[in-house]
């Protein structure tokens, strides 16, 4: 292949630092902000105009072309449109993941193709390694930073045209570097948010057109102990905001979405050692006799698990401990020490 690679620049410094160290390695580098969603006018996410002018300040400052494409409607369609329905679904979405999937490493993936690029890069901080001769996705080796997680459903057959520098570096060596380029965004502090989501995801639901709809908290056995003002509103392993009073914290245990029910419990009642995933996708079959390193979801440390098939596109996995809160509509991640097997989507727990 040739040299030529798409940075997708956000404004921040990890994909600024990815430019300047691309450029630095002597690729032919160009860079590209893609407008997703109207920020209206805040600060926060990663589509404001302020964004947008500080990937073009580091863009003129690597003295790189620079260009900024339009991705609203393919936004709206993969990622806000399945953010929505997967709450209507009384399951907790992941819209990274899917940002990742679609846009990124999908639609700007084959825009940029288009432009002559060879490669398309990120900040990301994961790897991308030859294991038996073919590649696959690793862990960073900033643990903390490390983000491998939220690229599990990449096709395999693209990571041969994907780029990330950052996934040997540290946080304080990116910023370092950017400060040696002389990056306005070397300091520029981090997004931790859903960028689309300015205040309270609710408030964004309701905007989107989800209403509420009176209905029961109950107990394992069924019992009223109160009521919600729409299932929506609660996420599994949910404490506060159940206004109801028993003597003891109780927890959402379960969302029923076709009796409008939230189940609340102990906290002992969140552990469970097995659920069926769906929509899985592997950059290897997962071998049913072995334990993999299992997260499921980003913040976990991971645990041993067994996965076994049990439909065309279904797999049912079982911790050998029990887990807290495990949770439909997020990732199950796979690891087979460093290196990540795939993953797929929390169906139901068992």
């Amino acid at each position: 292949m040739g040299n030529k690679v798409c940075v997708a620049m956000s404004g921040g410094v990890d994909s600024s630092t990815t430019a300047g160290i691309l450029k630095s390695q002597g690729f032919d580098v160009f860079g590209v902000f893609m407008k997703l969603w109207d920020a209206k006018g805040s600060d926060r996410g990663c589509c404001t105009l302020n964004d947008s002018n500080d990937a073009l300040r580091v863009a003129n400052k690597l003295n790189i072309p620079f260009y900024v494409l339009n991705f609203k409607e393919e936004f709206k369609e993969h990622v806000i449109d399945y953010f929505v329905s997967e709450y209507k679904r009384g399951r907790t979405p992941n819209p990274c993941i899917m940002c990742n999937r679609a846009i990124k490493f999908e639609f700007l993936l084959n825009k940029v193709k288009t432009f002559g690029a060879d490669y398309i890069a990120t900040g990301h901080y994961t790897r991308i390694e030859n294991f038996e001769g073919k590649p696959f996705l690793f862990k960073a080796y900033d643990k903390k930073k490390d983000q491998s997680y939220f690229l599990f459903n990449l096709k395999k057959e693209t990571l041969s045209e994907i780029l990330f520098p950052l996934g040997r570096l540290s946080k304080d060596e990116v910023r370092k570097k950017a400060e040696e380029f002389e990056l306005i965004t070397a300091r520029k502090r981090e997004s931790q948010e859903i960028c689309f989501i300015e205040k309270d995801y609710r408030d964004f639901l309701k905007e989107m057109g989800i209403k509420e709809k009176k209905g029961y908290i109950v107990d394992l056995k069924g019992k009223v102990l109160g009521t919600h003002r729409g299932f929506f509103n609660f996420t599994i392993g949910q404490r506060s905001g159940l206004n109801i009073a028993v003597g003891k914290p109780v927890y959402v245990i379960k969302i029923i979405p076709e009796e409008n029910l939230v189940v609340v419990g102990d906290d002992a009642n969140l552990y469970r050692t097995t659920f069926i995933i769906e929509d899985v996708n592997f950059f290897e079959v997962p071998n049913s006799e072995k334990d993999y390193e299992t997260k499921i979801r980003y913040t976990h440390k991971g645990e041993r698990a067994k996965i076994k098939k049990i439909e065309n596109n279904k797999f049912l996995v079982e911790f050998v401990i029990p887990q807290r809160g495990i949770t439909p509509g997020q990732a199950c991640v796979f690891y087979d020490n460093e290196r990540l097997i795939g993953g797929g989507w929390i169906k139901e727990v068992l």
